[in-house]
């Protein structure tokens, strides 16, 4: 007995069209012309097709189904990386799902981070904006030691004296504002006193993360906050600060 391309089609549980694209790729040899010149397939083109369609169902991608036909441990090395893969893909759609979850609990919002928005009515646009930068730069521990640094408040009213330092602050303003924070900064750390420490792989991606949140902000805040966070980082090097509890 013998099948016609739509026959066989429907039987593998497939289209023709991608039955034509298997024959045009090599996948899937092509049979024998019947005396009215249509292809008649047999029993091994229907077990070929069924195991391309098992294979590509698993994941398995169309350009390595081929190497499925040998054995030892090319075989073994294509089913383990497809394996890595599907474990990684478990693995963001869990941290999908746990997002998820988290923002559809009251109150909270995608405006900033997962975690901080329980944080998000105490802060600005501009606040909002960098940590949304940060948690894409920066580790998931060094953006949860900020949430927690953010959430005690360590000194409120230095906080909003920052946000609300005009564009055109004296000199004299700048520096009282900087002395007064250098308390909190330790050294490639944040306003808040929290060392960053960057999402990256080689010294050359951590690099340009730090100038990445260095140019956001830049960005989101004005150049008399800019100059006092160099300051207070300057003093802090220099231990010419003078100390200041929170």
């Amino acid at each position: 007995m013998t099948w016609s391309t739509r026959e066989i089609a429907e039987l593998a549980g497939t289209t023709v069209k991608t039955v034509r694209y298997y024959h045009q790729i090599g996948l899937l040899d092509e049979p024998e012309r019947g005396s009215n010149g249509y292809k008649r397939y047999e029993v091994h083109h229907l077990t070929r097709l069924l195991q391309i369609k098992r294979l590509t169902g698993l994941g398995v991608p169309l350009a390595q189904v081929a190497e499925t036909g040998t054995s030892g441990e090319g075989l073994a090395a294509v089913f383990r990386t497809v394996d890595a893969e599907l474990e990684a893909t478990v693995r963001r759609l869990e941290n999908i799902r746990r997002e998820l979850a988290a923002l559809a609990q009251p109150g909270a919002s995608p405006e900033v981070p997962t975690g901080f928005s329980g944080l998000a009515q105490d802060l600005r646009d501009n606040d909002r904006a960098l940590l949304t930068i940060y948690a894409q730069l920066f580790s998931d521990e060094s953006m949860e030691a900020l949430r927690e640094t953010l959430a005690a408040h360590p000194n409120d009213e230095l906080d909003e004296a920052f946000r609300d330092l005009p564009e055109d602050a004296g000199e004299a303003t700048r520096q009282a504002l900087a002395e007064r924070l250098v308390p909190f900064l330790v050294p490639g750390a944040t306003e808040h006193g929290v060392t960053l420490e960057p999402r990256a792989g080689t010294p050359g991606q951590a690099e340009a993360a730090r100038r990445a949140a260095g140019h956001a902000l830049r960005a989101l805040y004005n150049p008399a906050q800019i100059d006092v966070l160099r300051r207070a980082h300057l003093l802090h090097e220099s231990g010419d600060a003078v100390s200041e509890s929170p």
